[in-house]
């Protein structure tokens, strides 16, 4: 698939990503919310996520949002443009805070997890089609999206439904992640809103678990691309066991099983994936290559603490990515892999 795009523009970038960052408060140690004394401050949002990965990795980027005309709108916007996003379309809001969460070490999958969310009201669920620089979010090749934006508010949801209707004339490549969240949809019909918006967009990241929790889907992949017949690119992730990606019917489906990892923190690791997948669509390399970009990219964040980690340099991730299925297969990647791997590369070229 080849990417489209207002290619001509004068600040035309790789890819814009518009949604609700937060200031995430972690705890400095593991135990419950009511237990823990002190917190350390970051950040946490889907969508700049994906594109502060992709800065990292050299990729031109842009992040669209409203944000407080607080002290925690000022540290996101340093932080997110910290890493060398385009924050330049951010507006300020003087009324509405910025939003904030709290949660505990452990991780998301266990029963002691817990997630303190304080962004109702907050200055990104007032993003409208009428408050939002359109031209800004519409000058990439690609506009990475996700669902929990649509959950946010009814203007939230239309400016959504604004960016995913076909202009004349093209426009970016639109990707969506899914991300559904049930408790953010407790008065609406998330999954069917949700439904509605993959199918207007191009490239659509679904998790099995969250098509069959959303959906009932139970099928396996080929039953949500049933569902979900309209993207271009469909990749359905099926966590430790790997992940699908569906294209035209001219194009088979093809699968990568994911790799062998050992775990520090799981946060983050989806919306790792999605940037190493949109990295790698960018280079329009073959679908299966996409699909292990995503895969490494995760692997990176998962064996780091944080929402965010640095993926891995290109150079590493192309050399990993050429292995033959046995070797893929064998790989066992544990906390500073990124670091190590690339340092064997510098050795290997340096005489």
């Amino acid at each position: 698939m080849t990417i489209t795009g207002p290619c001509n523009a004068p600040d035309v970038v790789d890819v814009v990503a518009l949604g609700e960052s937060m200031v995430t408060f972690l705890p400095t140690r593991p135990g419950r919310l009511a237990d823990v004394p002190s917190f350390e401050r970051g950040i946490g949002g889907a969508e700049s996520n994906v594109v502060c990965g992709l800065a990292a990795a050299g990729h031109a980027v842009r992040w669209v949002s409203r944000v407080g005309a607080d002290g925690f709108g000022d540290h996101l916007v340093e932080a997110i443009g910290g890493y060398g996003v385009d924050v330049s379309a951010v507006a300020r809001d003087p009324a509405r805070p910025t939003g904030v969460y709290f949660r505990t070490a452990g991780d998301r999958a266990t029963d002691a997890h817990e997630v303190a969310y304080y962004r109702a009201g907050s200055a990104a669920s007032a993003m409208s089609a009428a408050n939002t620089d359109l031209g800004a979010v519409r000058s990439g090749r690609m506009l990475h999206l996700s669902g929990i934006t649509a959950a946010l508010s009814d203007t939230c949801l239309g400016l959504l439904r604004e960016l995913v209707t076909p202009r004349t004339g093209g426009g970016p490549l639109v990707s969506f992640d899914v991300n559904f969240r049930p408790g953010l949809w407790r008065d609406a019909d998330g999954p069917g809103v949700l439904l509605e918006l993959a199918r207007a967009c191009d490239v659509v990241f679904v998790g099995a678990d969250e098509a069959e929790h959303a959906w009932g889907v139970t099928g396996g992949p080929e039953a949500i691309r049933a569902l979900l017949p309209e993207p271009r690119v469909l990749v359905v992730k099926e966590g430790g066991r790997g992940a699908s990606v569906f294209a035209s019917a001219a194009t088979p489906a093809a699968f990568v099983p994911a790799l062998d990892v050992d775990v520090v923190a799981a946060t983050g690791a989806g919306d790792a994936f999605a940037a190493g997948f949109l990295s790698a669509t960018l280079r329009d390399l073959p679908l299966p290559a996409r699909l292990r970009h995503g895969h490494l990219w995760a692997a990176a964040t998962l064996t780091a603490p944080g929402d965010l980690a640095a993926p891995p340099s290109r150079d590493t991730a192309d050399r990993l990515v050429a292995l033959d299925a046995a070797a893929w297969e064998k790989l066992r990647l544990g906390p500073g892999w990124t670091q190590a791997t690339e340092r064997a590369d510098e050795e290997v070229r340096t005489p």
